[in-house]
């Protein structure tokens, strides 16, 4: 009994120190990741480990979804970078099973609090960069102030910690007037951080997530939650576009790029195109590699070459790639709408969670992440690179965790 709560102390404390380094540190992150799964795998129990997964249809749809990805190796000519994919999907074979298995109800409290202190590390260090108090350092420049990640992982995660804590102001009625206060000041200095750095995925994420908690918080009041959504978010819109040079020119660049695409895919004019227009032309060449292998794709490692081969007929001065900046192209290229239906019952089953806690937080909370990942998958592929998936597992793992049932 002893050496239990010793292990289920010891588990308590990685995955607090987890939360806090998951913005922040890749290493650090993936040592205590490590440390986590060797600890579970050697401290027996495997019969009632094996029950609780099976009995599970998330983690199912999620050990699903990665097997698949090993199964695309045998129809795929590229192994190499096959298995890179493969590698990258490893969270959903073992991370996201084992995580679930150890969190604990009373703790998820402090995985939130030391997910939001990280976050506002980062945030402190992002307006230091910008007032130029400090050198840019790693990522960061002053004009996009993300130095532990890109501004395209930074922004989603930080739009997530902002919802955290609107929710808290907007719902617990328990806050005193000195945390109302700390907390409404830390939602408009995250705010207002997620316009001074230039990931567009996230602030559409952003918006996104007022428009879902506007809705939470009106929920049997939805004309006026829809009156407010019309009027809040095109203000916050207008006041960041006016405030804010580099989303008001990232924003027009957009504009542009998607005006002027057809002339720079077809013409070789030296300039080079913007994110946009280099999304805008991986969506029309996946979809002709997409209808050419339907059902299973084109394998887990072939896309890179496949895309190659019809860019280069179809649009040779835009650039090719081995990712198309959409998860959802992604996955239909490699694996076909087998692969897409095992993703997106992932999110399924996760919504069909969400209701099954007795918080109001972990139940919006849980429909507010599937749906706004739906949203943010369609510009990059957001369950491949490490931040974003792995802010994706290890919230799941509490956030659908039936502690009731247990």
């Amino acid at each position: 009994m002893l050496e239990r709560l010793y292990l289920d102390k010891t588990y308590q404390y990685l995955l607090i120190s987890l939360a806090f380094f998951l913005p922040l540190s890749v290493f650090i992150a993936n040592s205590i990741i490590v440390i986590i799964v060797l600890i579970w795998l050697f401290s027996g129990e495997y019969r009632q480990k094996i029950n609780q997964i099976i009995n599970n249809k998330l983690l199912i749809a999620s050990i699903i979804f990665f097997s698949l990805h090993v199964l695309g190796l045998l129809w795929t000519e590229d192994i190499v970078w096959g298995l890179n994919i493969v590698h990258k999907m490893w969270y959903f074979l073992l991370l996201f099973p084992i995580l679930h298995s150890i969190v604990k109800r009373e703790n998820i409290k402090y995985y939130f609090y030391a997910f939001l202190l990280a976050i506002s590390l980062t945030e402190l260090i992002s307006y230091l960069i910008w007032f130029e108090i400090i050198p840019a350092f790693k990522n960061a420049t002053v004009l996009n102030p993300t130095p532990f990640m890109s501004h395209i992982s930074y922004n989603p995660i930080l739009a997530f910690a902002i919802y955290f804590v609107l929710h808290k102001i907007l719902f617990d009625k328990n806050l005193d007037t000195t945390k109302f206060m700390w907390l409404s000041f830390f939602s408009v200095t995250m705010s207002i951080n997620m316009f001074i750095t230039g990931g567009r995925a996230g602030q559409v994420m952003f918006f996104a997530m007022l428009t879902i908690l506007i809705f939470q918080f009106f929920s049997r009041q939805r004309i006026k939650a829809l009156i407010l959504v019309l009027t809040v978010i095109p203000s916050i819109f207008f006041v960041a576009y006016q405030s804010s040079p580099l989303f008001h020119d990232r924003v027009d660049l957009a504009i542009h790029e998607a005006n002027t695409f057809e002339e720079k895919r077809s013409v070789l004019d030296g300039n080079s195109p913007s994110s946009v227009g280099i999304r805008l032309n991986f969506a029309i060449n996946s979809w002709e590699l997409i209808k050419k292998n339907p059902w299973i794709g084109v394998g887990t490692g072939d896309f890179p070459s496949e895309f190659n081969k019809i860019n280069n007929i179809n649009s040779p001065n835009l650039p090719g790639g081995a990712n198309p900046h959409n998860m959802y192209i992604l996955v239909l290229a490699q694996l076909g709408l087998i692969g897409l239906v095992s993703m997106l019952s992932i999110f399924y089953y996760q919504l069909k969670l969400s209701s099954a806690s007795s918080s109001k937080f972990i139940r919006d909370a849980g429909v507010a992440m599937p749906l706004l990942f739906l949203i943010i998958m369609l510009s990059d592929s957001y369950l491949l690179g490490h931040y974003t998936t792995l802010m994706f597992v290890f919230f799941s793992s509490f956030l659908y965790n039936n502690f009731e049932k247990s």
